[in-house]
């Protein structure tokens, strides 16, 4: 399949990657056991987005040098849209690993080596995945059909779910290894296996932290089947397919700590990303009939997950303004409920 990738551009782009995965983990306390506060999260974050747009400047500069400026704006316009699109999708994915933090009761000192073993994991998963697609592509034109119907489907069905919480204790992958391993019932520090004495011997104990790993693997695998197909209905350029995705996944752990704290106020989010995955499988089930402009594929992602965010925080404003009241009315009159409640009106 035909790619603006050259191979120098490739080992650039593995390069970068290489020594800002360096620096967040050995050189910025990546590897150390700390809580992650706000600031520090936020100004990762920022890094990491800031660092994805001086690639795309880049990427820009050259193609209009060596390609033109026509195929520059359309390459550059799909690597933002592919990059905004897993960026969105992973939010989804932060909730997850939000839902299994809790449910282990895993502290969030504790979190950091699960979470960089995950977002490590998910880098060559993803980059597997995606040689893997775009060789299937190339060889079957028709699979785009079927992962467009996948997102549909998917789409309705996480519209259709979104209020539901899984039930973890009837997870199938959880409980086969409790049932095929031996699991304390406490946290062992960051330690993913210990061995304890037992009827005079030494046995080797895996903890719930290496259960959460292997879940928060098996969410990033989960999640990669459907935003990798989304980013093929943008462009089907391996390079430009590969680095948006990488640079999305490499500011997950930083934007997991950065909604750590806010989760709850974004409750219509998942609402929004429905609606990206509908959107985004329609536009590849009529790719060969109706050809929808990058740039106009990227407005309607943006405005989808803008005005998401914007009505779950107005409505977390109004529910928190309405307790708020009702928390004042109670004050100024206790027990007043109890004392109404069995006189007639006039």
């Amino acid at each position: 399949m035909e790619s603006i990738g050259t191979w120098w551009m490739w080992a650039g782009f593995f390069a970068i990657v290489l020594v800002m995965l360096c620096i967040d983990l050995f050189l910025v306390g990546g590897g150390k056991r700390h809580r992650v506060s706000f600031r520090e999260a936020a100004s990762w974050s920022v890094v990491w987005v800031c660092l994805s747009l001086a690639f795309a400047g880049a990427l820009w500069w050259y193609l209009e040098g060596s390609a033109g400026r026509d195929v520059a704006n359309e390459k550059t316009l799909e690597f933002i849209t592919g990059y905004l699109i897993e960026k969105s999708l992973a939010v989804d994915n932060v909730f997850v690993w939000l839902m299994l933090f809790s449910y282990f009761a895993v502290p969030q000192e504790l979190q950091k080596r699960v979470l960089v073993l995950g977002v490590l994991g998910a880098i060559v998963l993803r980059t597997l995945m995606i040689f893997a697609g775009v060789w299937l592509i190339a060889k079957f034109h028709w699979l785009l059909y079927a992962f467009g119907a996948f997102l549909l489907i998917t789409g309705i069905k996480m519209w259709w779910f979104a209020d539901q919480e899984p039930d973890l204790a009837k997870n199938p992958v959880l409980r086969w290894i409790r049932g095929h391993m031996k699991v304390t019932d406490t946290l062992h520090g960051e330690r993913f296996f210990v061995r304890l004495k037992e009827g005079g011997k030494y046995l080797r104990y895996a903890t719930p932290l290496f259960l959460v790993l292997v879940l928060v693997e098996l969410s990033d695998l989960i999640f990669a089947v459907d935003s990798i197909p989304a980013i093929f209905a943008i462009t089907t350029d391996p390079f430009i397919v590969l680095t948006s995705n990488i640079f999305a996944i490499l500011g997950l752990r930083a934007m997991y700590f950065l909604l750590a704290d806010m989760a709850d106020r974004f409750t219509l989010l998942k609402y929004g990303l429905a609606m990206v995955l509908i959107f985004v499988g329609a536009k590849m089930v009529l790719i060969d009939l109706v050809k929808i402009p990058v740039l106009l594929s990227l407005g309607v992602v943006a405005a989808i997950i803008a005005t998401s965010i914007v009505l779950s925080l107005r409505k977390e404003a109004r529910e928190r303004k309405a307790r708020a009241g009702s928390s004042t009315a109670t004050s100024r009159f206790p027990g007043a409920p109890e004392r109404w409640a069995g006189r007639p009106r006039r």
